[in-house]
């Protein structure tokens, strides 16, 4: 089977891919196996200078990214240009972490004879879990799919990483794997400690072979939720860390509204449509109150998606995909189309504004549809009377990335209450701000409840998301020559570490 590189922008073909066979995908996943123990003997210094001369190849392949996902995706080369700087800089992250040492969790008790029960010497630490599958984002060519955070993360943890590539860029792919194999080189470890696979049997393959220990996925509901099956339902089972779906509910108070309406529709704007609507934390759903400033926001929103030029999207099965949500949900009785962008060609989609009341959410066939994502250019506002409406709604709503507050001071009590809801349903909650900026960084959280998480206590994005590809190993009574040097008396690693449940910070 073939697969071919598309222009987003014409459909031209630009170049066929072979989709892997079964058996290119068990050598793969065996080629990776092969080099953990080289990642692991390399320690947290020695990957973390790959990861730096991974982060340094594919900044010096910048261009031939950018060129190559721009026209596969359509994505601008602004955008992919600042992608490729993600790209690097998670690399660099997760090389910092690797060198401050805290991800190893060192935990150290010394013998305790007298104690009841006799305790022995105990010492634990995470180890990696072995090979991991990353699966390919369609909306991030190169910051979530094979140069991305799933990818950087598992090398730092001592995993060897099998992408498979999302069929809308795989010249892309191609290009991210070189970049991240000569940077393997420079560092003196393997080029074989990241593998590629094309293809979606290939994926299930993957998700099926018994030497991948955990899975990294970014995609859809159903897509993600088959292969989450597939992985649990395995003879051993294992992780499957998807990230499928997610609404990111906007409140704005009626403070807020009064105070900073025209404000906030540009900002709600500008978020809603950037990058066509196609970002996973994109504010897919808006709450505005049913007041003069409400309805005014709400015209002004009107306003700037009104003005919005046509959108390319990332292929055509997306294209359609938006096309007959954005229809089926303005087809809802009840729903008002508020908003339509300019029009383009039959390769592009204009953007759309829908509105109806929060009480909409109370007809079960309107709110199936409203409370999905619908990918794409598309925000919905529901407009509610007063606060219990509001919580109403919100207590509807699915799992989300994101959950974001606008309100003004003098609004704390109302604020409080309804941080309290979202809290429940997102793993990101924006004070006064916008979704669709995620920092890349010690403290962010990528992943809420389900269904815009499989695994809603650990991150895809920042320092943390280290923890998926760890595993916990307690070592008793262990000779000091036989110890992994974290854990070894003279700590040559530096780590911080718990010794006796005390914090031990080396000096």
């Amino acid at each position: 089977m073939t697969l071919w590189s598309v222009d987003a922008r014409t459909g031209d073909p630009r170049g066929e891919f072979a989709e892997s066979s079964a058996d290119q995908v068990d050598l793969a996943c065996r080629t990776a196996e092969a080099t953990r123990r080289a990642l692991d003997e390399a320690g947290p210094r020695g990957r973390a200078e790959l990861l730096e001369a991974i982060a340094a190849e594919l900044e010096a392949a910048r261009d031939a990214l950018v060129a190559a996902s721009d026209a596969e995706t359509a994505l601008g080369v602004p955008r992919l240009t600042g992608e490729v700087g993600r790209a690097a800089g998670q690399f660099r992250l997760f090389a910092e972490a690797l060198r401050e040492g805290s991800f190893l969790d060192v935990r150290v008790d010394l013998p305790a004879p007298s104690a009841t029960p006799p305790r022995p010497d105990l010492r634990r630490m995470n180890v990696s879990v072995g090979v991991v599958a990353v699966f390919s984002a369609s909306n991030f060519p190169l910051a979530f799919s094979v140069s991305g955070g799933d990818t950087a993360s598992a090398l730092a943890a001592g995993c060897p990483v099998v992408v498979k590539a999302h069929p809308l860029h795989p010249e892309t792919s191609e290009l991210a794997l070189a970049a991240l194999r000569a940077g393997a080189r420079k560092a003196g470890l393997p080029a074989d400690v990241v593998q590629l696979v094309h293809g979606q049997d290939a994926g299930i393959a993957l998700v099926r072979h018994p030497l991948v220990k955990a899975v990294g996925f970014t995609g859809s509901v159903p897509g993600g939720r088959h292969l989450h099956d597939v992985a649990k339902s395995r003879p051993a089972p294992i992780p499957f860390y998807g990230e499928l779906g997610s609404l990111n509910p906007l409140v704005v108070t009626p403070g807020a509204a009064q105070a900073r309406g025209a404000e906030i529709a540009s900002g709600l704007a500008a978020s809603a449509t950037l990058g066509s609507g196609q970002f996973c934390t994109k504010p897919g759903l808006v709450l505005a109150p049913a007041t003069d400033a409400g309805r005014a926001l709400v015209e002004a929103l009107a306003a700037h998606f009104t003005e919005t030029g046509p959108q390319v999207l990332l292929g055509d099965n997306i294209r359609r995909g938006f096309a007959s949500g954005a229809d089926a949900r303005s087809a809802l009785p009840g729903v008002t189309v508020a908003a339509t962008g300019k029009p383009g060609d039959d390769r592009q989609v204009a953007a759309r504004l829908l509105t109806a009341p929060a009480t909409l959410l109370s007809d079960g066939n309107a709110a199936e549809l409203l409370l999905e994502e619908c990918f794409g250019p598309l925000t919905v506002v529901l407009t509610y009377q007063d606060e219990d409406e509001l919580v109403a709604a919100l207590s509807a709503t699915p799992g989300n990335l994101t959950a974001t507050l606008h309100s003004e001071p003098g609004e704390e009590e109302r604020a409080t209450r309804l941080l309290s809801v979202l809290r429940d349903r997102a793993g990101r909650l924006i004070f006064n701000g916008y979704p669709t900026s995620v920092a890349v960084s010690w403290a962010q959280q990528h992943g809420g409840p389900y269904p815009s998480s499989t695994e809603p206590a650990t991150t895809s994005v920042g320092q943390a998301a280290i923890f998926r590809f760890l595993r916990p190993v307690a070592y008793q009574d262990t000779p000091q020559a036989l110890l992994p040097e974290a854990l070894r008396d003279d700590n040559p690693l530096r780590v911080p570490r718990h010794v006796d449940g005390v914090l031990d910070l080396p000096r």
